[in-house]
């Protein structure tokens, strides 16, 4: 049963791109919505502006309030080069595992297994991606993009957050899948699951954005500590 079909000109172009052009519309997707995604993070996570020169034009400072930074380029840059080839990569691999099998009750519960005990712990670690919820080389991108400088503090982040990411991609992902299953027509998917990530990424990128700002704001405080 499928609830959506794509019939509107737009929809129907994009899949027809999707078909005809995999990889390239994936990354140009995903570019796109990593981009957006740390503008909205860095607005809901209460990020403050950069300043800017008081003689700047003005469209710096623009793009200063918008928080349409060096960051966003990054993240635009990491969904297009990282984040899109590797889950492009990583569920052809998925599709071949399971390809040829008979559509049935048992097949769809293994592929909701194999996303969430194997792909999603790896790619939360920030080693691989995939086509859903979890469809990130997440923490360590974001640990790096968000300021850190040492391994030291990619491994802070990635202990700060990991367990709420995985904990949140393991109640999000099943359910993601089940209904992209029952009432999806497969070309449709990558968009939905997209849009999925893109949900769940801003809320994941707050939280790293936060723990970021609470280790800086920790460490001026001891260094203020330190001089009085």
């Amino acid at each position: 049963m499928s609830l959506v079909k794509p019939t509107h000109p737009l929809v129907a172009a994009y899949v027809q791109q999707l078909a005809a052009h995999p990889l390239r519309t994936k990354c140009a997707t995903l570019g796109l919505l990593q981009f957006l995604q740390e503008v909205v993070g860095s607005h809901l996570a209460r990020v403050p502006p950069k300043r800017v020169p008081k003689d700047a034009p003005f469209y710096k400072f623009a793009l200063s309030e918008a928080r349409m930074d060096l960051k966003a380029l990054k993240m635009a840059i990491y969904g297009f080069f990282i984040s899109a080839p590797l889950g492009h990569w990583l569920s052809g691999q998925m599709a071949k595992a399971f390809a040829g099998k008979t559509p049935s009750t048992k097949l769809k519960i293994a592929q909701i297994l194999a996303s969430n005990l194997v792909v999603s712990p790896i790619s939360v670690s920030g080693i691989m991606g995939v086509d859903d919820a979890s469809s990130q080389v997440y923490l360590a991108c974001m640990a790096i993009i968000n300021g850190a400088k040492s391994l030291d503090d990619i491994i802070r982040t990635w202990q700060g957050g990991f367990m709420n990411v995985i904990r949140v991609t393991w109640m999000s992902s099943p359910l993601a899948m089940v209904f992209a299953q029952k009432y999806l027509p497969p070309q449709l998917w990558f968009p939905f699951f997209s849009l999925v990530q893109f949900s769940l990424g801003t809320y994941f990128n707050i939280k790293v954005k936060k723990i970021r700002l609470a280790a800086e704001a920790k460490a001026k405080k001891e260094q203020q500590e330190k001089r009085d």
